[in-house]
């Protein structure tokens, strides 16, 4: 049965990417759905409205009209407080949710028996996350812009070139986690000329980062006391640490930040998950960073906002697959018939499906295998 989808604006902090770019409209105009886009969703990924029109999306005026009629909503960001009276009962979303570090949203979505599929969650049977993948890919590479940027003196760096010049030392950077995001930050530090070092607790990663890198990392399986010292030995620490669905660990602890040169500069790409530094919060791209222990903290939850074309495309091209399947079956419907997107399941009719997320707040958890059962 075809659906109504709506596209509205993001609304979070410099939040300019677009769920669906005007070709995605028009692949689902073709499957005999009803696209709705709120006039200017596209502009800060400098998608028209003209193009969506052309595409065979309606625009309609405000976010209250998006959400008054579709099905179905379409996001990038999880929605943010100022949006949740928009929302209908047992309204259907597919987004970024990052549950585990929301209780408000969490409890907000189970209150208002929203039907929703988290992207970070969506798993491949080789254990790949394929709507995660290219913002991270995005963020891993930004992040290591940002902490070029934090270490001049303006920004309240050491006044260090990462990849220094003849005759000084460039900058030491440690990754913490050796996933896609972190792999990411790797590429783009070497090629500053950065000296780099990259913690992962699986060998078998770090014998993957030898190969692709030729020897041109120093690759190291942590423990707290390796974590301490590499931290402390540092000018920029990235943390790109990442378990699907739950929230983030904390590694490096207070203490550990304390003990590096001020100036220093510490990116949390896990900010979205709660972060895995004891220091860390998040900021915003109006407001990115901030200082504590004398150490510059950048952990901005939506990195990969501040290039919202390349983003857009990149999220895009991973999404739009999945959407049509959602839009032909439903939310339910489709995890029913793809374990992929079960396992992106969060909340269904007001009951919790996620288990990290259930124990990240002390909730309920039901089995979504029951749910779809029963669906």
């Amino acid at each position: 049965m075809p659906l109504v989808i709506g596209v509205p604006r993001e609304i979070k902090d410099n939040e300019n990417r677009v769920s669906v770019v005007p070709d995605g409209a028009a692949e689902l105009v073709h499957h005999g759905h009803r696209v709705l886009v709120q006039a200017g969703a596209g502009a800060g990924s400098r998608f028209p409205d003209e193009e969506y029109a052309a595409a065979g999306a309606t625009l309609v005026d405000s976010a209250d009209d998006v959400f008054a009629e579709a099905d179905l909503i379409v996001k990038v960001k999880e929605p943010i407080p100022a949006e949740y009276h928009r929302f209908r009962e047992g309204q259907q979303l597919f987004t970024y949710l990052h549950l585990a570090a929301d209780a408000e949203l969490t409890e907000f979505l189970l209150d208002r028996r929203i039907d929703s599929i988290a992207y970070e969650t969506v798993q491949t049977p080789d254990r790949r996350l394929p709507l995660l993948t290219p913002m991270s890919e995005v963020a891993g590479r930004m992040a290591v812009q940002a902490a070029a940027h934090a270490l001049e003196s303006p920004a309240g760096g050491a006044g260090i070139l990462l990849g220094g010049v003849p005759g000084t030392p460039a900058a030491r950077v440690t990754i913490i986690g050796g996933g896609v995001s972190g792999t990411e930050a790797a590429k783009i530090a070497i090629g500053m000329r950065a000296i780099v070092r990259v913690l992962d607790t699986n060998p078998a990663r770090l014998a993957y980062l030898s190969d692709v890198f030729g020897g041109r990392l120093d690759l190291v399986i942590p423990n707290r006391a390796v974590t301490a010292a590499s931290v402390a030995e540092s000018d920029v620490v990235i943390g790109a640490v990442l378990v699907p669905g739950a929230k983030a660990p904390k590694l490096v602890s207070r203490e550990m930040i304390a003990t590096m040169r001020p100036g220093s500069v510490v990116v949390d790409i896990a900010i979205d998950q709660g972060g895995c530094f004891e220091t860390s919060r998040p900021t915003t791209h109006s407001d990115p960073t901030y200082v504590e222990e004398g150490v510059v903290h950048y952990c901005v939850a939506n990195i990969p906002g501040a290039v919202a074309r390349t983003s857009t495309f990149a999220l895009t091209n991973a999404t739009l697959p999945y959407l049509v399947r959602v839009a032909r079956h439903g939310v339910l419907g489709a995890a029913a018939a793809d374990p992929a997107l079960a396992l992106g399941l969060s909340t269904v009719a007001g009951e919790l499906v996620n288990a990290a997320v259930a124990e990240a707040h002390g909730l309920a958890y039901t089995d979504p295998a029951g749910v779809l059962a029963r669906a």
